[in-house]
């Protein structure tokens, strides 16, 4: 693999053929919610927990992850979910999508393309948030971190949009903005695709040598052949 993945060219593959799935993390790739994030967790912790500085920075280190599994990771309350819900619903409004996503959604879409959803949210919430934002028709399916048995980065909930998708994973790559994304892609075999627009830790990606870098949402465009029948 090359040192400095490449946005312009197609994805390798061992049995050369179109992509016929892409498969999406939410947060931080197809919505900017990290304002809405930061808010809800801040909110949470300080009827939690009450004192001391919020760890808000040490808790974007581990997005991707189920939320539970992050509050167990850092030592924190169970019961931050709660608070952290709730104002992640009341706050939903100021959440937003990111130039050029609906543009390629619409694009795959038009060439058939498969089209899932892989997040760290529940899947309620992560419908809802889709509903509000005229997204959801867009996706075949759209799965969250309570409806597979093992969260990311273990591989189970791209084995999931796979099958529901009736994709291989030879035929699929999977788009994230996180470590924990690019994890569950590999163990599902799946081609792990980064997403750097958003507030992601572009380095910490880079340093788990994807099998692309996007700079911009249209940019997974060029990395997809067009079959002759696409259209």
């Amino acid at each position: 693999m090359p040192s400095d993945p490449l946005t312009s060219a197609p994805l390798a593959s061992s049995e050369p053929g179109p992509i016929d799935a892409v498969i999406f993390d939410l947060d931080g790739v197809v919505v900017d919610s990290f304002g809405v994030m930061r808010q809800a967790f801040l909110i949470a912790y300080e009827e939690v927990v009450g004192e001391g500085e919020p760890p808000f920075e040490e808790y974007c280190r581990h997005l991707g992850r189920y939320f539970p599994d992050i509050m167990r990771i850092m030592g924190l309350p169970l019961a931050l979910e709660e608070p952290f819900v709730r104002e992640s619903y009341r706050l939903a409004g100021e959440v937003t999508v990111f130039p050029g996503v609906r543009e390629l959604l619409a694009e795959l879409a038009s060439r058939g393309t498969g089209l899932a959803i892989a997040t760290g949210k529940s899947g309620p919430r992560a419908r809802s948030l889709l509903d509000r934002l005229d997204l959801l028709d867009h996706f075949d399916h759209v799965l969250g971190s309570d409806e597979v048995p093992r969260a990311k980065p273990a591989p189970d909930i791209v084995l999931r949009a796979l099958e529901l998708l009736r994709i291989p994973a030879d035929r699929a790559v999977m788009v994230g903005d996180a470590v924990t994304d690019l994890a569950s892609a590999r163990g599902a075999g799946v081609r792990a695709v980064a997403a750097v627009w958003g507030e992601g830790d572009e380095a910490a990606l880079l340093a788990e040598r994807p099998d692309a870098v996007l700079r911009r949402p249209e940019d997974l465009l060029a990395l997809l052949p067009v079959s002759a029948d696409a259209y």
